[in-house]
């Protein structure tokens, strides 16, 4: 079966439409839903910004459009605690690790300890038990979860304490 873009969102939407008209659990008979509760929409959320050819489910992303996924989240608070999470979206990537460190320490790609990271690239760092990641722009610095309690773009890996290294950023 071929999904495009419409039927997807169509899905979406009837789903939330089905869920808008639930009374929440426990409700007496006659209570209505409240109007003024936000349903999520999560057709709208956590998807890259790379275009899919008509019918594929499987986008392949690239450097620049895992960098314009950060970009274009500058200043939300929605992945605070969740780093990997962030760049595996940003990178539309099928592969997911529990944690940065998971990320760093797994066969997913060769570690490297040296050098610029290449543009696109996750960047790591040994600052907690889960450590951290983000995606190198190429120059040096770096897009991130967690820049001021936020989506941020420092201009130098040494912004976090305790840098490991860099692996090739990738849709896998």
């Amino acid at each position: 079966m071929r999904f495009t873009k419409v039927t997807v969102a169509a899905i979406g939407l009837l789903g939330a439409a089905l869920i808008g008209t639930a009374a929440p659990a426990g409700a007496a008979g006659g209570q209505a839903f409240s109007p003024n509760v936000a349903i999520a929409q999560p057709w709208f959320d956590d998807t890259a910004t790379a275009s899919a050819v008509e019918g594929d489910v499987s986008i392949q992303q690239t450097a620049d459009g895992a960098i314009k996924w950060m970009a274009d989240r500058r200043g939300s608070t929605a992945y605070e605690g969740y780093c990997e999470r962030a760049v595996r979206l940003a990178w539309n990537r099928s592969t997911h690790h529990a944690s940065a460190i998971d990320h760093w320490r797994s066969s997913d790609g060769a570690r490297h300890t040296t050098g610029t990271p290449p543009r696109g690239a996750f960047v790591f760092w040994n600052i907690s038990q889960y450590g951290h990641v983000g995606i190198a722009d190429g120059n040096g610095g770096f897009w991130s979860t967690s820049v001021g309690g936020k989506i941020g773009h420092p201009g130098s890996t040494g912004y976090f304490s305790n840098y490991l290294g860099w692996k090739y950023g990738n849709s896998n």
